[in-house]
């Protein structure tokens, strides 16, 4: 005979909650962190690199071979048929022209995923899995400032964008450096690789977005006074002096001729300070998960203090035979 069911458990230990029981949600382990090797990532990114800078030389040496042509478009000394030519040859150029903005969207992906890469990489590094013993971390230091999310994030918010991108990435050449040589991540050689490639990839892009800034204002510029010189000869009868208009349109194309080869300097720089810090951190990572091979000048080691002699047994050993 069944006994009906009393509810939640009375009895004692090891329960004493409440309420009814209730398991506890699943909680997957967490991930371990590996290592990825950077080698390939970094000679992808700089190939990149080199590939943009060789284009934005070509594209500035284009901008200073057609000034002659601009300023006698400004002037109104070319022909219809110069004109034409000049129309025909900007459409030409124009993919070699826009190659400069699509290698440095390829480049910007390849740098990140390295990046990446190399951040998840530090935390191998300073974990129990790591092959090479690590000394511990300074008092009060971190071993990261920023997030892992602002390893993407900090390129393109807006502000923090001019510091936070230095900070994670001398971050990991801080985090990456050899347990051996404490410090050689802060030395002047490294300082001036990260600071240099910074000084010169901001330098670049200020020159880059504020000098077409400036050069599209000017362009306003010349188009209202156009307009003011037109309304005042309307109003007087008098014919539209525009010389001055002329002259200023040239100074504004040789300001952007100048800006923009100022910019490719800077570019290039840039991308040869970027490709050496890529090419020492991924050095240091792998110097670090690489263990160093035994060689003849180790002695081996010990023999145990009990071997046992199947291969040649005393006269007491025991010995097991057919019976005759």
């Amino acid at each position: 005979m069944t006994q009906p069911y009393q509810g939640p458990y009375p009895g004692p230990a090891p329960y004493q909650g409440p309420g009814p029981y209730r398991p506890m949600p699943y909680q997957p382990a967490p991930i371990p962190p590996r290592y990825r090797p950077l080698r390939k990532l970094a000679l992808v990114s700089i190939v990149l690199m080199g590939l943009t800078a060789v284009t934005a030389v070509v594209q500035s040496a284009l901008l200073w071979s057609s000034y002659d042509d601009v300023k006698r478009f400004v002037y109104g000394l070319l022909s219809e048929e110069e004109i034409d030519r000049g129309i025909e040859s900007v459409a030409g150029t124009g993919p070699l022209l826009n190659l400069v903005s699509y290698l440095l969207m390829g480049t910007a992906v390849a740098f990140l995923i390295w990046l990446w890469q190399a951040r998840e990489n530090t935390e191998f590094l300073h974990s129990s899995l790591a092959p090479r013993p690590v000394p511990p971390p300074e008092p009060g230091r971190v071993l990261h400032r920023r997030v892992q999310g602002w390893v993407v994030g900090s390129w393109f918010c807006p502000i923090v964008q001019f510091w936070y991108p230095l900070q994670v990435v001398e971050d990991v050449a801080t985090a990456s450096e050899p347990p051996e040589q404490p410090g050689v991540a802060r030395t002047g050689r490294m300082r001036t690789l990260l600071y240099g490639w910074w000084a010169t990839w901001t330098g670049f892009w200020v020159i880059l977005i504020g000098g077409g800034g400036i050069a599209f204002i000017g362009f306003i510029v010349w188009i209202v006074r156009l307009v003011d010189a037109a309304d005042a000869a309307d109003a007087t009868g008098d014919y539209v002096d525009i010389y001055d208009l002329q002259d200023f349109m040239v100074r504004v194309a040789l300001a952007v001729n100048i800006g923009f080869t100022v910019a490719t300097v800077l570019l290039i720089a840039a991308a040869v300070a970027a490709s050496l810090l890529l090419l020492q951190v991924s050095e240091w990572q792998q110097d670090r998960v690489t263990i160093p091979r035994v060689t003849d000048d180790v002695p081996p080691p010990e023999p145990p203090q009990y071997a046992p002699r199947y291969n040649n047994p005393g006269p007491t050993f025991p010995s097991y035979g057919p019976r005759s």
